[in-house]
């Protein structure tokens, strides 16, 4: 149960509620006068001051936005630090800004738990469990039609109660700012978009490789508690020093993959060598490794990450049938490949889909790679990894005007329709002079020299649209 603010009426309430599983302490939703003398706070008296408040957080590069946004605010709600969650960004859904002590702790899961107890087009007042402890903070959240939603959250020094008019003017403000980036980001060019696309990859890769490594990690400090040859005493301290050298592996991998973008074979295979052992540490399975032969060649660290991950799932999925003795894994290079190989001496019964709990072939497939599952039933199972070391070079991009921004696009649509500048003025609601501007722009990005060459570019490139998309300007 949350306590919300309905910030549409000025109405002044006072309840208090708990949060339920979020572990947040809900304070007054609104009441008593602020600085200000109830109003929003210095520098938002007015409607247009709080729009041209608005103007310069739109008109900020994305990179400083979240800066930009905190300054703005700072004056109708106080706070130390700002953080949000957005669908907007797929490869980069938190940010924060602020005490650097403070934003650098905020962990999505704390703002994805605040996200639950605040529905869209509300606003929430009270304690949040911010970087580790409960923190005095004001939640606002919103859901652009067509997006994933989007919750801003402030971190207060202390938890005084807002009064409800600067609350409702931080809604709207928040709505209107989402509501500009989520057009941003529909609208982006052809080349924003695959660059998004690759970078919410590549965090998925990363995602993946340490989901692998903790899935290692507890599985190999649960095999000596669960081991009937172990007294008590012994299984825990065996526990223990797995958990402390699971703990000192991941920091050590996670400092060195932000160092490396390739590392050389042997030491990536020695890597996966240290995260196999645990696993069978007290099973009766023996394990051979075969490391790869050329011990001076280097893999990029994406093949080495997805080889690592394949294989430890493969071992992990392996280790659940019965009546197995042996586990062999080895890497070797096969042309210009790496070739990463598991044979079990199992009952030969694995299906090719048994992988797909650990999404091992959908890693494999991003990297162009293949996977193969050989099962003889009564001789046992091997799988094989074949991972490409060079990605093929993407495609160029067929079409020739993903480098126009939105507006400039719609300029260049009303040039394919044959419109002079005053008519795509009057049609899209700017001056003369900006429209001289944007056809500058558009034939020096396209190469052209004229405007008749830009509109017959256009026409092959499929503009222009429907007339009737313009009949209401």
């Amino acid at each position: 149960m949350t306590d919300e603010v309905a910030v549409g009426t000025a109405a002044r309430q006072a309840d208090t509620a708990a949060v339920g599983a979020a572990g947040r302490r809900a304070g007054p939703a609104a009441g008593g006068p602020d600085r200000a003398g109830g109003g929003p706070g210095a520098g938002w008296e007015r409607p247009e001051d709080a729009l041209a408040r608005a103007v310069e957080v739109l008109r900020a590069p994305r990179p400083a936005m979240l800066p930009r946004l905190s300054e703005t605010l700072a004056g109708l709600v106080p706070h130390t630090a700002l953080a949000q969650l957005s669908g907007v960004c797929t490869y980069s859904p938190t940010n924060a800004y602020g005490a650097a002590d403070l934003a650098g702790r905020i962990t999505s899961l704390e703002l994805a738990q605040l996200a639950e107890a605040v529905p869209p087009g509300r606003v929430w007042q009270g304690e949040a469990v911010l970087a580790g402890r409960p923190r005095p903070a004001v939640a606002v959240a919103s859901a652009p039609a067509g997006s994933n939603g989007a919750l801003l959250v402030l971190v207060r020094e202390d938890g005084t109660p807002l009064p409800a008019e600067p609350l409702g003017v931080l809604r709207q403000f928040w709505e209107l700012v989402t509501t500009h980036s989520h057009h941003r980001a529909a609208d982006a060019a052809p080349v924003h978009a695959a660059a998004s696309r690759a970078s919410a990859g590549a965090r998925a890769r990363a995602i993946a490789e340490l989901s692998g490594a903790h899935a290692s990690a507890l599985t190999a400090i649960l095999a000596p508690l669960r081991s009937a040859a172990l007294d008590d005493a012994t299984a825990r301290r065996n526990a223990t020093e797995l958990a402390v050298d699971a703990l000192l592996g991941l920091r050590a991998g996670a400092d060195l993959d932000r160092e490396l973008s390739e590392e050389p074979a042997v030491t990536a295979f020695a890597r996966l060598a240290d995260d196999l052992r645990p696993l069978l540490r007290h099973s009766p399975v023996r394990l051979d490794l075969l490391a790869p032969s050329a011990g001076d060649r280097s893999v990029p660290a994406d093949i080495a990450h997805t080889a690592r991950a394949a294989v430890r799932s493969t071992v992990l999925t392996m280790l659940e049938q019965d009546d197995l003795t042996r586990l062999h894994v080895s890497w070797q290079f096969a042309g210009d490949g790496l070739r990463a190989v598991v044979r079990d001496d199992g009952p030969g019964l694995l299906a090719p889909d048994a992988l797909a709990v650990h999404r091992t072939t959908d890693r494999i497939a991003a990297l162009a790679g293949r996977l193969t599952v050989d099962a003889v039933p009564g001789w046992g199972t091997t799988v094989t990894v074949d991972l490409p070391l060079e990605l093929p070079a993407a495609p160029l991009s067929a079409d020739p005007l993903e480098g126009l921004q939105p507006r400039e696009l719609e300029v260049l649509d009303q040039l394919a329709h044959g419109r002079r500048n005053r008519e795509i003025a009057r049609a899209l609601h700017i001056s003369e002079s900006t429209v001289k501007f944007h056809v500058a722009n558009i034939l020096a990005k396209l190469g052209v020299g004229s405007r008749g060459e830009a509109a017959a570019l256009a026409h092959r490139a499929g503009l222009p649209s429907s007339p009737a998309l313009y009949a209401a300007s």
